[in-house]
């Protein structure tokens, strides 16, 4: 095997973390220096803040007047779990899912909530299920963009407009990134931690008002806590989505997505978000297409994320590796990465196919994605050799 020389250059930023994610670039302590820390988030100052974070949300996402917005506790999973429980039931529902999260929000429907009339449809790592196969009469679960799989849907065009059932989507790895259909999504959640590098343990539920039509016509069978309780007296509890948080959250993680949000805007709002993962994914795409050794987990290029980037290692010899094998191979080129000080949080998440999975998303700069790819190279001629001195 014809040896790599170790790359001179080293990423300025090695973070490629899947969640958290990069910081914005140029990021420091000081852009929290204004955080309303040891207010309550009640006061003036909370609620001004609180509020401030919706309404930027709504202009950088380009999210319709007519839906609302609330910031909710535990992060895209409580978002998430508060729809579901919220507002299933109703109907039958379909429950779309291609990789570990989506496969999560099944478990939770059927194995907790037990709904009966649930029907899953499901797609191996890589793939997309058929969308063609999906009843809109019914409720329907999806994830936006697969974390875990690198595996996207192209657009909107496969939802009806004329549906009969909600559409509830996990774009958490999507906002901020990619184009959200807002005129075919019911309900949408993300987490902050995700593509704009937010400080973790918040989330975010934006709902359409056919969704919150729901919320006040359907009692679900099943009693919910207090966190997931998004009505008041019978009507939606608007407070929520003006700031007035359901339990208490950190201002110092409030400051932070202001941050965010306001660089989002100075980089030109979600149009220049998306060109900055475009160009992301591209200076990606041109490596894997020139590279024998490595290629995409997803299998159709209009599939393949522009933030979670997912990758197999197809040489050969690594192929011809068990299962096990190849674990070890993938963990130890990333490991050699993290050790070098180049790229930290690159494995496959642990349930998904051996491999990387790097971010690529809006917050990551393309010179940074740039200089990691001959160091990708460099690990992958080092672990081979490693692996065929030992054979």
């Amino acid at each position: 095997m014809t040896a790599v020389a170790k790359p001179a250059a080293k990423p300025a930023n090695p973070h490629f973390s899947s969640g958290p994610c990069a910081k914005r670039p140029g990021w420091t302590l000081e852009a929290l220096a204004d955080a309303a820390v040891g207010r309550s988030h009640r006061a003036k100052i909370g609620k001004a803040k609180l509020k401030a974070a919706i309404d930027l949300t709504r202009e950088v996402l380009e999210v319709p007047a007519d839906y609302r917005i609330g910031i909710v506790p535990a992060s895209d999973t409580g978002a998430v779990e508060m729809a579901l429980w919220s507002l299933l039931g109703a109907r039958p529902v379909d429950m779309v899912a291609w990789e570990s999260f989506g496969e999560g929000w099944v478990t939770d429907v059927v194995k907790q909530l037990k709904l009966a009339d649930a029907r899953v449809i499901k797609a191996p790592y890589g793939e997309l299920p058929d969308l063609g196969t999906i009843d809109f009469d019914h409720d329907v679960v999806f994830t936006w963009n697969g974390t875990t799989s690198g595996v996207r849907v192209p657009n909107g065009d496969f939802i009806p407009a004329g549906r009969k059932g909600l559409t509830i989507c996990d774009a958490t790895s999507a906002a901020f990134a990619q184009n959200l259909d807002w005129p075919k999504l019911d309900v949408v959640t993300y987490s902050w931690q995700k593509a704009l590098g937010g400080e973790a343990a918040h989330g975010i539920l934006i709902l359409s008002p056919r969704a919150v039509e729901r919320l006040e016509t359907y009692t679900p069978a099943w009693p919910l806590p207090k966190i997931f309780r998004l009505l008041a007296k019978g009507k939606l509890n608007e407070g929520i989505f003006v700031g007035e948080t359901i339990n208490t959250p950190s201002m110092l993680c409030v400051e932070d997505y202001l941050d965010g949000l306001n660089w989002a805007k100075s980089v030109g709002g979600l149009k220049g978000l998306n060109a900055r993962a475009d160009a992301n994914f591209a200076t990606i795409d041109a490596w894997v297409q020139a590279t024998p050794w490595v290629d995409f987990l997803a299998v159709k290029p209009e599939t393949r994320s522009n933030t979670s980037v997912c990758l197999r290692i197809v040489d050969a010899g690594v192929a011809a590796l068990d299962a096990k094998g190849q674990e070890a191979f993938a963990k130890a080129l990333v490991a050699r990465l993290d050790k070098e000080g180049v790229a930290y949080d690159i494995g496959a998440y642990r349930d998904a196919p051996a491999g990387l999975r790097i971010w690529v998303g809006s917050t990551v700069e393309n010179a940074n994605v740039a200089a990691l790819l001959p160091w990708l190279d460099w690990a992958f001629a080092e672990e081979k050799a490693a692996l065929l001195a030992a054979a």
